[in-house]
Parts: C-alpha cells; sequence; structure tokens
C-alpha cells in the first residue's frame, strides 16, 4: 500500500511540474490517505503479532 502513496506522489509531482494544479492536488490527497492507512495498517499489524508472540510462549 505505502507503493502506491509514493505512485501517487510521482504522479502529482509530475502534474506540479506540467502545470496541471487540480490533478496534482488530488493525487497528493491519494497519496496522503494511502499513506496514512499503510501506516495505520502497520501498527494493529506489530501490536497484534507482539500480542500472539507473548500468548503462546509458556
Amino acid at each position: 500500500m505505502l507503493r502506491w502513496a509514493i505512485i501517487f506522489f510521482v504522479i502529482a509531482l509530475i502534474a506540479a511540474v506540467l502545470g496541471f494544479g487540480g490533478i496534482a492536488g488530488m493525487s497528493m490527497d491519494i497519496a496522503k490517505f494511502v499513506a496514512v492507512i499503510a501506516v495505520i495498517l502497520a501498527i494493529v499489524s506489530f501490536v497484534m503479532n507482539g500480542m500472539r508472540g507473548r500468548g503462546t510462549r509458556i
């Protein structure tokens, strides 16, 4: 998912250089949204993995 955020960020940069303000802003918003979702899912994954690892060890 982080790869998609980087792709949209690059699209936003290219659009900004070419002067397409609307497309650049929209791509940047999508990149921010996807990056935030990726970070949230990573944190949830780390927490769940940590909780699972402690409960199975005897």
